[in-house]
């Protein structure tokens, strides 16, 4: 089995640091993948990680809907860390009479004092640790096989299984809130797992650019940038190395946001990219014509663009193709090993005739946003919120897509974003996705009856997009967003903060 992927496997449970646990170990230097339990078996059939880490979660390990974490976990022999209901599970499936609701008194939200025992966990840390807390369940005692590490004056706070390399902490080590200077996770990872630096963007950038031209060698490459980190990124990393032999182009696909080309075209003239534009709106607009359906949207726009692709790539001599595409797309789409496909991506599976190339096809949008910040790119890149490939095509549910729609929801999408940047609560959004929903209603509008199309408005937070959370708009901007956007043709906004699962990022 290959441990290259990645050397620590977090198993997401639902926690709302999870993302930060990743961060943070990313800025040790140490590679990890985050997880759904509904995948981690598939995961784990092909690779073998040095170290797992059990998230913390909203749930109680004892409610029917608790996450369900493979028992194949404990089979790989690796090191485990369990953080908060991480523990709690540990304690759990020894002794299930050891976790319970703790008394009022006992639940621990904020900054505890713990004092801690002598443990590889907590190397070169001092007796008294002042940690960052939040949950309301409790262990009662160390499970058999367990000796506790760790204690505050309310409960527990850490245990250890020394002989099976098991461990757990009710606190989150992860948040800067924990005065360890990292120094938990650098044990976990270095000391208990083994494992070796393997993560600096620097080296990641060289690497993926020597990589690249070997594969090419004098041939002529070809990228199609769409203005989001990930194509863009990519393009600036390899601009100056390849110089003549990139070819980067942006299809305007006549459904990308408000003054977005514009936009696009004048961060890549900054980072050096010579960018052509493709004019293709009336190709993607007959080829999309009078279909509502989702995945039949996104199959439509696949062909259309694989056959611009390809008139581009005989017009201009390409022999190799770049595709920003990350390792969550591949996941997604079904071509990380047999994962269930859960929508198409316009990018993956596409056949050019070319070779193929995806220099990101092991990494995740946070480390990705890494290698943006180390370029030296602007905000403008390195922050930028994600977009689906088929753009507005894929936010008017329901309804077949017409340039009128396109228009409307374009609107409402530039509205949205342009509150929530005053509003300064953009920068705290992963994703932000503004749709029509094609079902009108009735409603009232200067004393007279109105039938208009409702927008919803999805805000998200994440890290790797393979579990998102809701991000909850504050009631007073919520108000704002809902004046505004009932000025331009629609009666009725609608927020939705599904988390993923059960839901995915975009509506479509």
């Amino acid at each position: 089995m290959d441990s290259s992927f990645a050397q620590i496997l977090i198993i997401d449970l639902g926690s709302q640091y999870t993302s930060v646990i990743a961060r943070e170990l990313l800025k040790l230097g140490f590679k990890t993948i985050v997880l759904k339990p509904s995948l981690v078996l598939k995961y784990l059939s092909e690779h073998k990680p040095k170290g797992i880490i059990l998230s913390g979660g909203a749930s109680s390990v004892y409610d029917a809907d608790a996450p369900v974490i493979p028992d194949e976990i404990f089979k790989v022999g690796c090191p485990i860390l369990g953080i908060c209901f991480g523990m709690q599970y540990l304690a759990y499936m020894k002794d299930k009479s050891l976790v319970a609701g703790s008394e009022h008194n006992k639940k621990e939200y904020g900054p505890i004092d713990i004092i801690l025992k002598e443990s590889p966990l907590f190397e070169k840390l001092n007796d008294h640790l002042k940690v960052w807390a939040s949950h309301g369940d409790i262990v009662r005692d160390a499970p058999r096989g367990f000796r506790i590490i760790a204690s505050s004056n309310n409960a527990i706070e850490a245990m250890e299984d020394s002989i099976n390399r098991i461990y757990g902490v009710q606190f989150h080590p992860e948040v800067a809130e924990t005065e360890d200077n990292n120094l938990i996770l650098y044990n976990f990872a270095s000391l208990i797992c083994g494992c070796v630096k393997d993560w600096k963007s620097s080296d990641v950038i060289k690497e993926i650019q020597n990589e690249t031209l070997n594969q090419i060698g004098e041939g002529q490459a070809a990228i199609g940038v769409s203005g989001g980190v990930d194509s863009t990124t990519l393009a600036c990393m390899l601009a100056p190395v390849m110089k003549k032999n990139l070819y980067a182009f942006l299809i305007d696909t006549g459904a990308m946001r408000f003054n977005e080309v514009l936009e696009v075209g004048k961060t890549c003239k900054k980072a050096g990219i010579n960018l052509h534009i493709i004019g293709a709106e009336n190709e993607f607009f007959k080829s999309l014509s009078g279909i509502a359906d989702a995945e039949e949207k996104r199959r439509k726009f696949k062909d259309a663009y694989q056959l611009i692709y390809k008139k581009i790539i005989k017009e201009n001599k390409i022999t190799h193709v770049l595709q920003g595409t990350l390792a969550t797309d591949l996941i997604e789409s079904g071509h990380l090993g047999d994962a269930a496909t859960i929508k198409s991506h316009h990018n993956v599976g596409l056949d050019f005739g070319v070779k193929e190339i995806t220099p990101f096809a092991k990494l995740f949008k946070h480390e990705v946003r890494e290698i943006s910040r180390n370029l030296g790119l602007e905000n403008e890149i390195s922050e930028r919120k994600p977009f689906p490939g088929p753009g507005l095509f894929v936010r008017i549910v329901g309804v077949p897509v017409t340039p009128e729609l396109i228009e409307k929801v374009r609107l409402a999408d530039h509205i949205v974003t342009d509150i929530l940047k005053k509003e300064n609560f953009y920068k705290d959004i992963s994703q932000i996705v503004v749709a029509l929903l094609g079902s009108k209603t009735v409603g009232v509008q200067g004393d007279s009856r109105s039938y208009e199309y409702p927008i919803v408005v999805r805000a998200v937070s994440t890290t790797d997009f393979m579990t998102v959370k809701g991000f909850e708009i504050p009631s007073e901007t919520r108000k704002i967003i809902i004046s505004e956007v009932t000025k331009h043709g629609f009666n009725r906004v609608f927020f939705d903060e599904t988390p993923k699962p059960p839901a995915t990022t975009e509506l479509e």
